[in-house]
């Protein structure tokens, strides 16, 4: 009799219900904790502890600390990007395509999420504050956000056909700016007009936010065209 040979192409088991939800816990820890103290104040053991396992199961999980912070960031960026890409394709489906419009479709989205809550989400906005402002974290930038930057930047272009690329471009980096700052510091303008507001969502402050890019916007590109 022969032995049965190992078929080479065979699967490999798929994670069970337990590993997926330590990962899950791992990943968590993790997003909170390098959005409060940063890649570098950030230590696997410190992931460990507040997850609840070993470091080696950190690291079977998530890889090196480097490979697990670009893994957090990119994990919520795919969710960003079609709920920032979906609402400009409804905008332009229903001819409702105005400047106003696609800063709109650009920022709610993660306001939205940040204000909504959710830690987690409000967790990696200050995440994505982290990675726009340091040159080190460039390329995992540029994988992440740079194509969905890119769809709203021609449709401002197209909006707009005298400006220049790199007028867009300052006005849109300007605006993540700002959308950034009122994600994470929404309590400074909370304390600056003498109110004891922890930060919670707040409609009217989302509209001045997109008045100020819009305005900020035309200031470098010029109205729209048509």
């Amino acid at each position: 009799m022969f032995a049965a040979k190992k078929d080479p192409a065979r699967r490999k088991r798929a994670p069970s219900q337990r590993s997926i939800e330590t990962g899950q816990r791992i990943f968590d820890a993790a997003e909170r904790l390098f959005a409060e103290r940063g890649f570098e104040g950030t230590s696997v053991r410190d992931i460990a502890a507040l997850s609840d396992v070993t470091p080696a199961l950190v690291s079977f999980h998530g890889g090196s600390k480097q490979a697990l912070f670009e893994a957090i960031i990119e994990r919520r960026a795919g969710a960003l990007s079609r709920m920032r890409l979906e609402r400009l394709a409804a905008a332009q489906a229903a001819g409702r395509v105005e400047l106003r419009t696609v800063l709109e479709c650009f920022v709610l989205p993660l306001l939205e999420k940040a204000q909504g809550g959710d830690p987690q989400w409000l967790a990696y906005a200050r995440l994505v504050a982290i990675v726009s402002a340091d040159a080190q974290w460039a390329a995992l930038t540029r994988r992440c956000f740079d194509p969905t930057v890119a769809e709203f930047s021609h449709a401002i272009s197209t909006l707009c056909p005298q400006a220049e690329a790199a007028e867009i471009a300052a006005g849109l980096v300007f605006t993540v700016a700002a959308m950034l700052s009122l994600c994470t510091a929404q309590w400074r303008v909370a304390a600056l007009t003498g109110q004891d507001d922890g930060g919670a969502g707040d409609p009217a402050l989302n509209d001045r936010l997109i008045r100020y890019c819009e305005a900020g916007m035309t200031a470098l590109i010029g109205p729209p065209q048509g």
